[in-house]
């Protein structure tokens, strides 16, 4: 519970001081006239510092400046701005109540302001969960230089802020740049092979056609030269599936591996966007949900960022048939999926294969899935005792099976990414840009 005001420590510190005062007057008399006075001027700067406080109103300006959304997984700058209208130099305590997300429980900055002047500083904030997020009230405790008593100012009481997927991590993926820098994003630059053209209709041979088009079935029932026109690939429908049951709650870095999903999907459909290519999305465990039809508008991104803010994992067992049922019944055209998922184990996947190839039969799949990091950072630790080479060895094996996936999927056609998280965003823009330029799709 804050109160209006409160006694500062240096006042008790003087109290302890007269009370010794006080004990060692019994054998040094003198002391007793020292230890009244000190009462009497503790009581008159009590009172002093009362006054210099409290005569006036608003004395002292704030505010907490927030953006209009929070970027998950990313640092977010909070500005404080701090005007001090007494005719003193004001010695200020900020305590800012934090959404309880962060469990920050010790926030405290020390500032001293001059007379008349204003100042503003600055913190960040990252956050680990999509959601709203509640911030309390911004108490600003002044004290004069006498430092007995701190009066309280409150402000911004109950501001909410949404925290959405990192929409900061669009501007370093941003299309435009990827060309110029790709490798400082550690993106491949990938050759483009063929033609990667889609067919638009058979025309009569002109000069300097490429004879490597030429319809000869066509040429034999015209008995002239024919050659077929093809036309850029372009508008190709992307989709980001989002497999939101328990598997994905898994946490790295504070973050759920569904987090980093998420905020992969962001990027790669702003890139899919600029490539100008069609961006869908749904999640899918128990039921498919958050759909986004794939499209091309201007206001394409708006929807899949709002679509992402709501994916929320239901814990429930991700039923891969519904997912099946889902596509073939929605996605009638030739589509890449890009499917964000986890088998830890050989078995699991086994048990939802059937799907994933019937969804390969009329779709390029590309099934993205995690390394398990600290697996990985148990194999590269040097064992020494018995129990270390145990686990060792427990942790080659899994590490090991995750490759096998790998290799299933690949015997059965279905494509796939074994990345860790924080190399996800890199990983699956790679994968989607070689498939640009080999006309995969």
């Amino acid at each position: 519970m804050f109160k209006p005001f409160y006694i500062q420590p240096r006042f008790f510190y003087a109290g302890i001081g007269i009370v010794v005062l006080f004990a060692l007057s019994y054998f040094l008399p003198f002391l007793f006239i020292v230890a009244q006075l000190s009462i009497l001027i503790l009581v008159v700067l009590f009172i002093l510092d009362i006054l210099i406080l409290f005569l006036g109103k608003n004395n002292i300006e704030a505010s907490r400046i927030l953006p209009d959304k929070f970027s998950n997984g990313d640092q977010n700058l909070v500005d404080i701005q701090i005007e001090n209208r007494y005719p003193i130099t004001i010695h200020l305590e900020i305590i800012d109540e934090i959404p309880e997300q962060f469990q920050v429980r010790d926030f405290k900055i020390s500032k001293t302001i001059d007379s008349r002047k204003s100042d503003s500083f600055s913190y960040q904030l990252k956050p680990t969960e999509r959601g709203l997020y509640q911030f309390g009230s911004l108490n600003i405790y002044a004290a004069s230089v006498l430092k007995i008593v701190a009066k309280r100012y409150t402000f911004n009481a109950g501001s909410e802020i949404p925290t959405y997927p990192s929409f900061k991590q669009l501007k370093k993926f941003e299309l435009l740049n990827i060309n110029k820098n790709s490798l400082d994003y550690g993106l491949k630059k990938v050759r483009r092979l063929g033609h990667s053209m889609e067919f638009e209709q058979i025309k009569d041979y002109v000069s300097g056609d490429d004879l490597r088009t030429i319809n000869w079935k066509a040429t034999a029932k015209k008995n002239q030269l024919m050659v077929n026109q093809f036309q850029d690939e372009k508008s190709q429908p992307v989709y980001s599936i989002i497999d939101k049951g328990r598997l994905m709650k898994m946490p790295f870095n504070g973050l759920s591996l569904l987090d980093y999903a998420i905020n992969a999907s962001l990027v790669i459909s702003n890139v899919v966007l600029k490539k100008h290519d069609k961006a869908g999305l749904f999640s899918f465990s128990k039921n498919i949900e958050n759909v986004v039809i794939a499209e091309r508008r201007n206001s394409q991104m708006r929807l899949i960022l709002e679509a992402l803010y709501n994916v929320k994992t239901d814990y429930f067992e991700s039923d891969f048939s519904r997912l099946y049922g889902s596509v073939k019944k929605h996605i009638t055209n030739r589509s890449l999926l890009l499917m964000y998922t986890n088998f830890e184990t050989l078995d699991a996947l086994e048990r939802q294969l059937p799907y994933l190839k019937a969804i390969s039969k009329s779709h390029l799949l590309v099934v993205i899935f995690f390394k398990n990091t600290e697996v990985h950072q148990m194999i590269s630790n040097k064992a020494e005792t018995i129990q270390q080479v145990y686990d060792k060895v427990i942790a080659e094996k899994f590490e090991f099976e995750k490759r096998l996936i790998a290799n299933e999927l690949k015997k059965y056609g279905i494509h796939s990414i074994l990345t860790t998280p924080e190399h996800l965003t890199i990983d699956t823009i790679n994968k989607y840009l070689e498939i640009k330029a080999r006309g995969m799709l």
